[in-house]
Parts: structure tokens; sequence; C-alpha cells
């Protein structure tokens, strides 16, 4: 357990429980797991504040649309990847939000790939990429190319064999170094998530379009 109160429930009993009308059985879920899914949002969002928005439509995802978990998933799996999905679809519309927003651009204006404006922008283009993974690609390639964790780890965050994250880690990257593509070339800040300059391979000769925050095996 990841921490909370002296609820001896394990978490499927409390999301079991939280479905039957248990008022309280839910917030415990949440305080036990509470800090890692915070730290997922500020990792796979732009900023502090957007974190804390992504954090709390992903709890008020999971707490409506509990009935529809699986019982043979994980329960904080099946958190982690609300989490995760809550702040990539906030990067996709902001993405678009800006996409479609007028900009007032004089000739004289020029652009500082140092400037902050493009370290979100950036990170805008990843996280969009990242929103069109098929949802099991996207939640293995976020896991061990974001978050940092080993394949050995991110295999017991998602509840499946190692094997299966390598697959869905080499799917997603290939299809993110197509999407990426244009990036490769462009002067762009060194920012979590895009190292152009660090192309490893996963073995298989798959490159890797995403920077790993914290080390671990591959």
């Amino acid at each position: 357990m990841a921490g909370g109160g002296d609820d001896v429930r394990s978490d499927a009993d409390l999301l079991a429980a939280h479905v039957a009308g248990d008022r309280d059985a839910f917030a415990e879920l949440i305080a036990r797991h509470r800090a890692h899914l915070w730290a997922v949002a500020v990792r796979t969002s732009v900023s502090d504040d957007d974190a804390a928005d992504a954090l709390q439509e992903a709890l008020l995802s999971a707490h409506r649309g509990a009935h529809r978990f699986r019982s043979d998933a994980k329960v904080s799996s099946w958190l982690h990847r609300i989490v995760v999905n809550a702040s990539l679809d906030r990067m996709r519309r902001e993405r678009h939000r800006r996409d479609v927003t007028p900009l007032d651009v004089t000739a004289d204006t020029v652009v500082d790939p140092t400037d902050a404006t493009g370290h979100v922008d950036l990170r805008l283009s990843v996280g969009g990429a990242l929103a069109t993974l098929p949802a099991d690609q996207r939640a293995a390639v976020v896991a061990v190319d974001v978050e940092g964790y080993s394949v050995a780890d991110a295999a017991r965050l998602l509840g499946v064999p190692t094997g299966t994250v390598k697959s869905r880690c080499a799917r997603g990257r290939a299809k993110l170094a197509v999407s990426l593509g244009h990036l490769r070339d462009a002067t762009a800040p060194d920012v979590p998530g895009t190292d152009r300059a660090s192309a490893a391979s996963d073995g298989g000769g798959t490159a890797h379009p995403m920077h790993p925050r914290r080390g671990g095996d591959r």
C-alpha cells in the first residue's frame, strides 16, 4: 500500500465498497496513492497548475467511472492510466487552442528558442503526439520514457509481463518518431521528454523520441 489511514481493506475492496455506496472508501483509496498520482500528473503536464487541474479531472473521472473497473487489472494501474490520460488530454486541448488562436506577429518579431514559451510549445507537441497513441502503448511509453521506470517496474505498475511493456514501447516509439520527426532538426530547448540529441536504442533498433526523467533498466 502507498500510505493512507488505518483501513486494512485492499485497493480493490475499497473501490468495490465505493461502488456499493461507502462514502469514505474512495477517499481512503486516493489517500494511499495521492503522492504517486500527483507525481505522475506533474511529469505529464506543462506546469504544476495544469497538473493540479489534470489530477482533479482524473479523480473525478475515477470516482464516477469506478463501476467500469475491471477486476483483472490493478487498481493502482487503473488510477495511473486515468491520470496520464487526463494530463495528455489537457495538453492536447491546449495545443489545439494555441493552434486556432490568431497570433499578432510583426515582421520584427524574433523567436527566442530559449524562451519559456518555446519550452511550453515543445511539451505540448510531445503531449499531443503521446495522446494519439493507443492507450496501452501510451501507458507503457509514459511509464518508461517519461516517468523513467525500468521495464520491470513498469510491468509491475501496469500489471503486464515485461515482454509486453517492451513491445508496446517499441511500437509506440516508432509512431512517435514519425510524429515528432520535425523536432529532430529544429533548434529546441532541452526539456524532459524530448532529448533529440540522445536517440538511444532499445536493443531492437527503435530510436527513442523521448528522454527518460530518471534512470532505469531497459
